[in-house]
């Protein structure tokens, strides 16, 4: 077999094997996807059918019979999860820890029984939003496919990512919000292989979920800037409030928590007690119960008093952190937008009324608001501007909401450095950033991971024979060295692609490879060097020596990087579990 040949060959195979990949993933996506979709159509439908059937009884009772409801509903889910789920509690902080120290490894068993306490828990009157149950469905769907199908490392956690982008996508009709909240909530980072599918994925959840079903976005009347100018410094203001109402909404909910945690009674009691509290408050305001989107609509549309909206920040924060505090099922993200969209309507009420010649109506600072609050509470503002948009499709008011939720997220990470995702993980000893465990990554360095005996190239030799290496080794790249064996650059399969044409096989390395070489050290952290991965869009950087740069020591790739890592969080988790066997 001739050069030419040999080449042809191996591109038409490296071709053959990506397009299988891609259409592997590809066909996973679109089928979670619309799974997904169908199940959030189907959640909604038992979530209404079971307010209906908590709610329709009070017309048939005392009206006091209301402040029962959330007891009732907490009752049986604290029966479903004591008895059924028995494990510490699913929501969005465990998808993270799963993809981030367990390898992707969930329970769909257990997402599908926390999803059913959602339904009871929300439809009975508790104060929680439904996108940690969607998440979870949508995730369940990801993580069970890949059981079914026995698939395994990274590719696990691309489908846990395409069912929680889904999910998102499919209960707020914001397809770019749940590929952007998987981005900076869930996964922490995405590659190229693992952006495609978890798109395509969203695409079809909303497909299914509004072209098929009909989901529509929140209705909400058109604002815009009244006067720039002025109005910059308000809407600067509002972020700043924002961010203090994040971090206040973060301890009040953490702070129920710890309380209820230290509390003395039976566990399947405690859901139970939180929801009478939630039940106390709603009997005087209704507006706390359950999600509120009505209420958030009201508000944006400017049909709720100022006195109103200010007590319903308190009270929705009170009512949100019994309900969860206590053991209930739902999620944040509502709550954070209902809270937003009260502080928000209450601080433009004001300010309207004080200039009401250079302001917009108090709903266009609700608005705001929303966005602002999320930002604060979840540290994805760019999943906040973008879930904001996709649910208003308003764009006259983008800029003050990037400002506000930029502020708020500056000030809240001040307060509090974790989000109130990652807060219980923090509690626990783990401290996830980019979807990795910080502690661990600081805390190993290159000299742990990396490979000491280096496959290499001669710079003199030529485009054949570096071929025939990459089809005997199956390595996609290699270090070069010149002829007195000191590192000179660094080949890989793309140099091949795009610098080397049919008829010039006999081209030396040195014609082709890159000179200029990322490096690493040996005393450098894992973290540092992922970073630097990352920034080059690179899988592998030579080890050299601090004293020449020029003396390779080694190599290390991004999957060794992931291999020690995943032993030493596995070594961390079963630790921890030994000393609290809880966790």
């Amino acid at each position: 077999m001739d050069d030419k040949t040999a080449f042809q060959k191996f591109k038409q195979n490296t071709i053959q094997w990506l397009h299988t990949e891609s259409l592997i993933s590809n066909s996973l996506a679109v089928i979670i996807g619309v799974l997904t979709g169908l199940a959030i159509v189907f959640y909604d439908t038992l979530l209404d059918f079971s307010h209906n059937s908590f709610f329709g009884t009070v017309s048939h009772t005392s009206r006091y019979f209301i402040i029962l409801l959330p007891a009732i509903g907490g009752l049986l889910v604290g029966i479903l999860a004591h008895f059924f789920i028995n494990t510490r509690r699913y929501d969005i902080e465990e998808i993270i820890e799963a993809t981030a120290l367990r390898g992707g490894k969930m329970s769909p068993r257990n997402a599908l029984l926390e999803v059913l306490a959602s339904i009871i828990s929300i439809g009975s009157g508790g104060s929680a939003g439904k996108e940690a149950p969607v998440v979870l469905a949508g995730s369940g769907i990801g993580a069970g496919l890949a059981n079914l199908l026995k698939i395994h490392g990274n590719r696990v956690k691309i489908l846990i990512g395409c069912g929680a982008s889904s999910s998102i996508a499919a209960a707020y009709n914001a397809p770019l919000a749940g590929v952007v909240f998987v981005v900076e909530v869930i996964l922490g980072e995405l590659e190229a292989s693992s952006f495609i599918p978890i798109v395509v994925s969203a695409v079809f959840a909303t497909i299914v979920s509004s072209l098929v079903f009909g989901v529509e976005n929140i209705g909400v009347a058109s604002y815009e800037f009244v006067n720039p100018l002025h109005e910059f410094m308000l809407y600067l203001l509002l972020g700043i409030i924002a961010g203090l109402t994040s971090a206040l909404l973060m301890r009040a909910l953490f702070g129920t928590h710890k309380a209820f945690d230290s509390l003395q009674i039976h566990p399947v009691i405690k859901p139970a007690v939180g929801g009478l509290f939630v039940g106390l408050i709603g009997y005087f305001y209704p507006q706390v119960f359950g999600v509120g989107y009505d209420v958030i609509t009201d508000a944006l549309n400017g049909n709720l008093t100022l006195q109103l909206m200010f007590l319903l920040i308190f009270l929705k924060i009170i009512a949100f952190s019994f309900t969860m505090g206590s053991g209930g099922s739902g999620g944040s993200i509502v709550p954070a937008l209902f809270v937003g969209a009260m502080m928000g309507g209450s601080y433009g009420s004001i300010v309207h009324g004080l200039f009401p010649d250079v302001t917009a109506e108090s709903g266009a600072y609700a608005l705001v608001g929303m966005g602002a609050v999320f930002a604060g509470t979840s540290r994805a503002p760019l999943a906040s501007i973008l879930i904001l948009f996709e649910l208003t499709r308003d764009y006259n008011m983008i800029l003050p909401i990037m400002l506000a939720c930029v502020v708020s997220n500056v000030i809240s990470s001040s307060i509090n450095s974790e989000s109130i995702f990652t807060e219980g993980l923090h509690r626990r000893g783990f401290t996830i950033r980019k979807g990795r465990e910080v502690d661990i990554m600081e805390a190993l360095l290159v000299k742990d991971a990396m490979k000491h005996n280096v496959q290499t190239v001669s710079e003199n030799k030529n485009v054949g024979a570096l071929i025939a290496l990459m089809q005997s080794s199956r390595h996609a790249g290699f270090p070069v060295l010149d002829s007195n064996g000191q590192l000179s650059g660094i080949v890989t399969l793309k140099d091949v692609r795009d610098k080397v044409g049919h008829d010039e096989l006999e081209k030396t390395i040195t014609e082709i490879c890159t000179k200029d070489v990322a490096v690493a050290y040996q005393d450098e952290t894992l973290n540092t060097v992922l970073k630097r991965l990352a920034a080059k869009d690179i899988g592998r950087l030579p080890v050299v020596s601090r004293s020449d740069s020029n003396k390779l020591l080694g190599i290390i790739t991004r999957s060794d990087i992931v291999k020690l890592y995943d032993k030493k969080i596995l070594d961390k988790v079963q630790r921890l579990q030994k000393m609290n066997p809880e966790q």
